[in-house]
């Protein structure tokens, strides 16, 4: 059984915005796309085709309440979802909200320089803990 990145030690307790029955919602720790989350499944499974009927329909309530919650927190234009697991073996579901024009949050700007494409990690964007802090509790006061 691989081990799953997201699901455990102090970085995930960090990152972490609700638990649910099958899966927990985790803020991803690079935000240059305000609002990116993964909704990661707590057992192992390798793929989304093995995952259980309750676990699917779960799976899209989340989606329904977290995309509810953005919408409400950083006005989203759209949303993509990817379940890829190229670098982590277990089953989980990436939510990126898109970005039109930029959003500014604690003086930060948010631009999404890639409206239009396809989403491209920018792993040099970098926030403090505290504005990573604040994201994810105006998260869950949406939620």
């Amino acid at each position: 059984m691989e081990k799953c990145f997201f699901c455990n030690g102090e970085q995930y307790k960090e990152q972490l915005i609700k638990k649910y029955k099958f899966w927990d919602l985790i803020l991803n720790i690079n935000q240059y796309y305000l609002g990116r989350s993964i909704i990661s499944l707590k057992k192992h499974k390798e793929d989304i085709l093995d995952s259980t009927k309750e676990e699917r329909e779960e799976l899209f309530e989340i989606l329904k309440e977290i995309t509810t919650a953005l919408k409400k927190a950083f006005n989203p234009d759209m949303f993509n979802y990817a379940v890829l697991m190229n670098q982590d073996r277990h089953l989980h579901t990436h939510l990126i909200p898109r970005y039109k024009g930029e959003r500014v949050i604690e003086n930060i700007k948010f631009k999404d320089e890639h409206w239009g494409h396809n989403p491209f990690s920018n792993n040099e964007f970098k926030i403090s803990n505290e504005v990573f802090n604040k994201i994810k509790n105006k998260i869950k006061e949406n939620l």
